[in-house]
């Protein structure tokens, strides 16, 4: 496939720029085809957390629209972007105006999208990308055409992606616009292409956007060759009239940079002056989200928005009033005067400058520009203190707004000489003392990693830095995992040996540096190299997910990150996962036998009853659950009790007469409850006939039995993340039993009682844990069986040794000499 040609001019080239390089960029873009004589091995594999259907049926459409959906289906047809399909899988298509008027077709792959396992390929730090562009004075943006297309799909997963359309179902062969890991695989494919350039510094990919950074415009021109000739070589379609060449002023991701200086994008702050009063949260989560995403050039962000983001807190009544509405004027005023920062430079005097207060502390990270030797600032940051800071004093207060100060900026200072400026004279003596409290000890030591320069300067001097610990302006996140990753590989021995091999040879057994971090190319995919000391955290975190099996915790660790023998690490987690023993069933024979009881052919005739407990206790005081289970149809009741006394069993038991009436045999344990006084006379006074089991044999009411080990084993694995909301899910499981087949019946509990199929939103992650509990139980009553008759046939054949052995005395009697026994 070949571009059409442009004109002058449709490229868009630097005015400025010579008319050699205009020139030569001319040839290049009227004569660029691409060949795709290479490829990566990147394909799109799609799991998802169970395999039920998920179907729609086709949307009605105006027939105008149906045209368009007719003309793009069979362009994507010709172009091998899609094929037939007879998938059990439809999502619905919906057609999305655009910009200059026409239509852009997209799938609603949003019931996909909720049961996907999610690929969680990082894409690059946007500011990692905008710090390589320190010494860049030239620069080219390309844009790369329908980007998701040129990732194939593998012809396992294509059946996931299947739509319908009114003339038919269809599937992608190439990855489709709208699935949640579509970025993620395509960043992967990218990095894949680039990934020789980009450690170059030649190329910077993000998603389907390229910047090619130069010093000059001959290298800006050898640059944009060398890109262009990968992109044809992989086969990549560039969309020509969204590129950009040689450029002095260029903007990327959501930034403007221009003579090393970056700035918020024209048409982010337009779209956020433009943006109406928000009207309800959702709309103002979306407000605070767009101004959020500039916050770094904004001295005073949170200290602005405060009457904001206090409207997000929980519980409280969304209102805009003066203040608020103020707020949001203050914002887009301070956007809308184009405010501007430096990027950092490694070969810039850089100083940081902090100070604290009871409300918070506050830094500023400053490097000095040679062309007009003035600190300019990089990166501002503060953040309010918390309520146990509030108690500490002013001098542990102003250590505490370096350190933080210092983590933030780590990224930038590690390695590097700077001046520390603080307005807290007793900082550097602090350094001197032999005696330090515990807390401000621990600090001290976090410095030993830096190489910096303390100096004093009175608080008259440091009024910038002074009012963001007035006022609590960012809030610095959690760190990463991959902060702390890179914190360990630095600190593995083994790992900092391969990274000085990398320094010297550049290359070592397919392990490469990116942004500090070490990775490992495996099948063309970057993976982090994990260090000894965290890849238990890394095990730990993907098995959390879900409590996976092997297999699918390998799957999900094998896409971002590399463990040697990860298979056996996995193995040795599970088996000591907490949760997974705890929730799992564990096997063994069981005590007694089984003794069926005659059986009725009459629903609500006998009842097993009995009480789970105690659970964790919730907010209501719930501790047990009272079960009953009709003896024919296998329909079970749960109650969550307070206790189990009498008066509560009589209580749920009267409450189910309402509506089923009283039951004619009812079977029970020896419990408290159920031998008391009350419970008798309830019994007589219902006519009921109350039977209690021998002691010490509780399968004499399994029926009851089985069922409590099927819901402890469900709420504990629905409840693992907070034990004392078990409660929630009591209801749901009730359901799901109900509506679940039951193979001593051969169909389902609520259509054995009332005669219909039982209609329910399903909920497959409770079906599906209860059915595995069953196959479970149904395992253990099998091998329970067979070890039964192992015994038994032990027995008689012990019994049968003796019988057939002899006493060697007698075997001396004359009586048997010669004889034929």
């Amino acid at each position: 496939m070949m571009n059409i040609e442009l004109t002058k001019d449709e490229i868009d080239i630097e005015e400025s720029a010579s008319a050699v390089a205009k020139q030569e960029v001319r040839d290049l873009v009227n004569n660029y085809k691409p060949e795709k004589c290479k490829s990566t091995n990147i394909e799109m594999h799609i799991v998802l957390r169970d395999e039920k259907p998920i179907s729609f049926r086709p949307r009605r459409l105006p027939l105008t629209q149906r045209c368009i959906v007719d003309d793009q289906i069979e362009q994507w047809l010709r172009d091998g972007v899609i094929e037939n399909s007879e998938s059990e899988f439809s999502s619905p298509i919906v057609l999305v105006k655009k910009r200059d008027g026409s239509h852009r077709l997209c799938i609603d792959y949003r019931q996909i999208n909720k049961v996907i396992i999610k690929d969680r390929f990082p894409l690059p730090l946007i500011e990692d990308q905008l710090d390589r562009l320190q010494k860049a004075k030239i620069f080219s943006t390309i844009d790369l055409k329908n980007g998701f297309f040129h990732v194939p799909v593998s012809k396992q997963s294509r059946k996931y992606t299947s739509f319908v359309t009114h003339s038919g179902q269809y599937q992608f062969c190439k990855v489709p616009f709208g699935l949640s890991n579509s970025p993620g695989v395509f960043q992967r494919h990218v990095n894949a292409v680039f990934r020789e350039l980009t450690r170059r510094g030649i190329a910077l990919p993000y998603i389907d956007d390229i910047i090619i950074p130069a010093e000059n415009e001959n290298d800006a021109l050898c640059n944009l060759k060398t890109v262009l000739n990968q992109c044809k070589d992989y086969g990549l379609m560039l969309n020509l009239k969204k590129c950009h060449f040689l450029k002095e002023r260029v903007e990327f991701l959501g930034h403007v940079i221009e003579s090393q200086k970056i700035s918020p994008s024209p048409t982010k702050v337009d779209a956020l002056v433009k943006f109406p009063l928000p009207k309800n949260i959702k709309q103002l989560q979306s407000f605070l989200g767009l101004a959020g995403y500039f916050r770094k050039f904004l001295p005073s962000f949170s200290m602005i928005a405060k009457p904001l983001t206090d409207l997000t807190k929980h519980g409280k009544i969304f209102e805009m009033g003066d203040e608020q509405i103020s707020a949001v004027d203050t914002l887009k005023k301070m956007l809308s005067k184009k405010p501007v920062l430096g990027i950092f430079n490694q070969q810039y005097e850089t100083e940081v400058h902090t100070d604290a207060s009871i409300d918070g502390y506050g830094a500023v990270l400053f490097q000095k520009f040679p062309d007009d030797n003035k600190l300019h600032p990089i990166y501002y940051m503060s953040k309010k203190t918390s309520d146990a800071e509030r108690k500490y004093s002013s001098y542990e207060l102003e250590i505490l707004a370096i350190i933080a100060a210092l983590e933030k900026f780590r990224v930038y200072l590690l390695g590097l000489h700077f001046k520390l400026v603080t307005d807290c004279n007793a900082f550097t003596k602090t350094l001197e003392k032999k005696e330090l409290s515990t807390r401000v000890a621990r600090w001290v030591l976090r410095l030993q990693e830096y190489d910096y320069q303390v100096e004093h300067r009175s608080g008259l001097r440091m009024k910038h830095v002074d009012a963001f610990s007035r006022y609590p302006v960012m809030v610095v996140t959690n760190v990463d995992i991959l902060t702390s990753i890179r914190r360990a590989q630095q600190q593995d021995e083994d790992l900092r040996a391969i990274s000085e091999i990398i320094k010297e040879k550049q290359a070592y057994n397919d392990y490469f540096e990116k942004s500090g971090i070490l990775h490992k190319l495996v099948d063309d995919n970057e993976l982090v190299v994990v260090p000894k000391s965290m890849q238990r955290e890394v095990i730990r975190r993907a098995h959390g997910k879900g409590h996976f099996a092997m297999k699918k915790t390998k799957e999900l660790i094998c896409r971002e990150f590399f463990i040697p023998k990860l298979e056996e690490k996995i193995r040795a987690h599970i088996n000591n996962c907490v949760s997974c023993i705890v929730a799992n069933r564990k096997t063994g024979k069981q005590e007694g036998k089984l003794h069926p009881l005659h059986k009725e052919a009459t629903p609500l005739y006998t009842y097993h009853i009995d009480f789970l407990g105690p659970l964790e206790s919730t907010n209501k005081s719930y501790k047990h659950i009272f079960a009953v289970v009709d003896s024919f149809t296998k329909f079970a009741w749960l109650y969550p009790t307070k206790s189990t006394s009498a008066q509560e069993t009589i209580s749920r038991l009267k409450l189910q007469s309402a509506t089923f009436g009283s039951p004619v045999h009812i079977i029970s344990d020896r419990g408290s409850a159920f031998t008391s006084d009350d419970f008798r006379r309830y019994c007589n006074e219902e006519n009921i006939q109350h039977s209690i089991i021998t002691t010490g044999l509780p399968r004499a009411n399994g029926q009851v039995e089985r069922l409590m080990s099927i819901v402890t084993n469900v709420l504990t694995k629905l409840s693992k993340d907070d034990p004392t909301k078990w409660y929630k899910f009591v209801d749901r499981v009730q359901q799901v039993i109900n509506s679940t087949f039951n193979r001593s019946i051969n169909m389902t509990p609520f259509e054995l009682l009332i005669g219909v199929k039982m209609r329910t939103a399903d909920d497959f992650n409770i079906k599906n844990l209860i059915e595995d509990e069953i196959r479970q139980l149904h395992q253990e009553q099998r091998d329970d069986l067979r070890q039964q008759a192992k015994n038994q046939i032990l027995k008689i054949q012990t019994k049968t040794e003796k019988l057939t052995t002899f006493d060697a005395k007698k075997l001396t009697n004359t009586r048997w000499t010669n004889s034929l026994l």
